[in-house]
This record gives C-alpha cells, sequence and structure tokens, in this order.
C-alpha cells in the first residue's frame, strides 16, 4: 500500500477514444485542428483531476504539432498520463493517435503536454499528491518536463516586452532581414 500523499502514474493513465464524424471536418475535409484541441483538454482534464482527487483546471498548452490529418470516419485515442507534479500543477503528456477502421493503419498524429492547475471549492489552488515513479520511461519522462518547466521560464524571460532603448535599437537590427517592414519613426 502507498502513502495517499503520492499516487502512481498508472492510478490516473486515461484513453478517450472517439469516432471521427463527418461535422467535425474543416474546409479541408479533414478533421478540425480544434476538435483535436477539444479531446487534448477533456483527457487532460480526466487525467489531471483523477491523479490530484479534485477539480482542476487547464493553466496552458505547450506546442501542439500536428504531424497527420485525421480523416472522417477514423477512431482517435487520445492516451494521457501524469508525467509531473508540482504543488498544485501537474503536467500531463497526450499522445494522440488515429485508427482507419478499415485499413487499420494508424498513425501518431499529435503529442502535446498541457499544465493543469488542482483547484479546491474555493477556486483556489490546491496541493496535488506526489508522483511514485515506477519504471524508467516515468522517470524518463518526469526529468524531460522539469528541462521544459524550466526551458519555458528561460524562453519567457527572454521574451519579455523591450524597455531600454538598447532593446529597441537590436529590434531594428532583429528585423532587418525579416518578411516585415517597419512603418516610419515607429522604433
Amino acid at each position: 500500500m502507498h502513502n495517499k500523499n503520492f499516487k502512481t502514474v498508472k492510478h490516473s493513465r486515461t484513453t478517450i477514444t472517439e469516432l471521427m464524424l463527418p461535422a467535425y471536418a474543416n474546409f479541408g475535409g479533414k478533421v478540425h485542428g480544434g476538435i483535436l484541441l477539444s479531446l487534448m483538454d477533456k483527457v487532460a482534464y480526466v487525467c489531471a483531476a483523477m491523479h490530484a482527487g479534485t477539480y482542476c483546471v487547464t493553466a496552458s498548452i505547450d506546442s501542439v504539432d500536428f504531424l497527420e490529418p485525421v480523416e472522417v470516419g477514423e477512431l482517435v485515442s487520445l492516451k494521457a498520463s501524469v508525467n509531473y507534479v508540482g504543488n498544485s500543477s501537474l503536467i500531463v503528456g497526450i499522445r494522440v493517435i488515429s485508427q482507419n477502421v478499415k485499413t487499420q493503419i494508424v498513425k501518431h498524429t499529435n503529442t502535446s503536454y498541457f499544465t493543469m492547475v488542482a483547484m479546491n471549492d474555493d477556486h483556489k489552488p490546491i496541493r496535488v499528491p506526489g508522483l511514485i515513479l515506477e519504471t524508467p520511461e516515468e522517470v524518463r519522462r518526469f526529468i524531460e518536463a522539469m528541462r521544459r518547466k524550466e526551458y519555458k521560464k528561460t524562453y519567457m524571460k527572454k521574451t519579455e516586452i523591450m524597455t531600454t532603448p538598447e532593446e529597441i535599437d537590436n529590434a531594428v537590427l532583429l528585423l532587418k532581414n525579416e518578411n516585415c517592414l517597419l512603418k516610419e519613426n515607429l522604433l
């Protein structure tokens, strides 16, 4: 029996499978990316709430790359697991695959990481149980999530709003060879 302040990754591992309907198609005849994002948000919530034992909200989504198109009529499975926990936050890794039921061809269409925050009844962040890492893969995912968090902090710091004259002058140099025009006297 594990300490109730810690839970295993498999405790909250979640898979949702849904048939892609014609109503989900975009103008190009493929499943709209927004449908997939909505399904990813849903599976992230279920996974995070199962681990936290309470309501969770989406705080951020780290890059969503659309690797392969999803066709109407395919089955889409979203596999989610808690990769990292902080004090009140959880990072849920999501792998999306689609399967053509006729041809049995399976495609990996998306991978994304959702940061979820556990909330109490007063809508304030609440402490989440720790994570028991049982396999080398779970250790790898936890460490990768730690690194992504650190990278995100560094990125945010480097992309803060320009404030000094030197930073503004540097912007002109950075944009010199880009596909944009600066309006006269803009900077």
